[in-house]
């Protein structure tokens, strides 16, 4: 039966070769020799799947905007689920602050730069009407409001705001965490959501220690407006944890992966930590890695520096010891 299918295969290619006017090329005269091009034989290819990344680049289109000398607030993109804001006002010694309220309970506040650069802002709350405002230092905790505008923003989809770069979650397509991504991927040769998670979060909690350092001089008071550069912390190998979920976030969008970073309460203590999207569970809230049964709690902070014992991992699989705030 086999070889009676593959005759007529064989026959109709040969009809439709001889109806588009094709026949077979002569032989080549023996001993002639040709460029057959391409790879050359001693090259074996070894790769599984190509390294590939997938970093969709916010961009402040101009198409609307509300300024004035001191600022620019490009809200031309809220369908993608972000803003862009940057600074016009000349170099200050004066703080200066970017408010963000949706339709949330929680009104976002964020440092703006002072350098003229367009800094990004995520839409956290979904759809529905925001209020976007620039406001400047006066003294102590007072600010004055420099520029507002609002949006009545509706989503292409949900993911849009977990998808992209923005102020706490950023790399660009040169980002030495995305090429690690796409490697780290490629050599696993995965597709799935929560397989690239399962590559991402080994490689995160089994290569990075905690920053004692830099968390006492959080604590402290001695290091202020702190925001993750997730190459500097794969570089070092160490962070606290706005670090971790920062990097692991980055990496992951950077894989077309949605992904939350989380910022809350763990018991009396502030913490962040990342929440997934997947195709077959969808959003998997406070629960992310599998221990061969359940999703669990992905904490890569505490997973990493108490070397995924079981009792700090029966910890962080149970949610009801985290309470979410803000969502990045």
């Amino acid at each position: 039966m086999k070889k009676r299918w593959l005759c007529a295969l064989m026959a109709l290619l040969l009809t439709v070769g001889a109806l588009c006017g094709c026949s077979a090329a002569p032989a080549e005269d023996e001993g002639e020799i040709i460029d057959l091009g391409g790879i050359a034989e001693e090259e074996i290819p070894l790769s599984g799947s190509p390294a590939v990344s997938y970093v969709v680049v916010p961009v402040a289109s101009g198409t609307s905007t509300e300024k004035n000398t001191s600022a620019v607030i490009d809200y031309s993109n809220t369908k993608d689920g972000y803003i862009m804001i940057k600074w016009t006002g000349g170099s200050t010694s004066s703080k200066l602050k970017v408010q963000v309220k949706g339709p949330g309970k929680e009104t976002y506040t964020y440092n703006l730069r002072s350098d003229g650069q367009y800094e990004t802002f995520p839409l956290s709350d979904g759809n529905g009407k925001y209020q976007f405002t620039v406001n400047k230092q006066v003294s102590g905790t007072k600010y004055s409001r420099v520029l507002a505008a609002s949006a009545d923003v509706k989503l292409t989809d949900e993911f849009a705001p977990f998808i992209r770069p923005n102020q706490y979650v950023n790399f660009t397509e040169d980002s030495a965490a995305v090429a690690k991504a796409a490697e780290l991927i490629a050599d696993a040769g995965v597709t799935d959501n929560l397989e690239k998670v399962g590559v991402i979060y080994e490689w995160v909690v089994t290569n990075l220690t905690y920053d004692n350092d830099r968390a006492n001089q959080v604590k402290s008071g001695s290091l202020t407006g702190y925001l993750p550069n997730v190459d500097d912390v794969m570089a070092a190998k160490k962070g606290i944890c706005f670090d971790y979920a920062a990097l692991m976030a980055a990496m992951l969008r950077s894989q077309n992966v949605p992904i939350k970073l989380v910022v809350g309460f763990t018991g009396k203590q502030y913490h962040a930590w990342v929440n997934v999207w997947s195709e077959t569970a969808g959003w998997v809230e406070g629960m992310i890695y599998f221990n061969g049964e359940i999703w669990n709690l992905m904490d890569p902070t505490f997973a990493s520096s108490n070397k995924q014992s079981k009792g700090i991992m029966d910890y962080i699989g149970n949610s009801s010891n985290y309470q979410e705030k803000y969502l990045y």
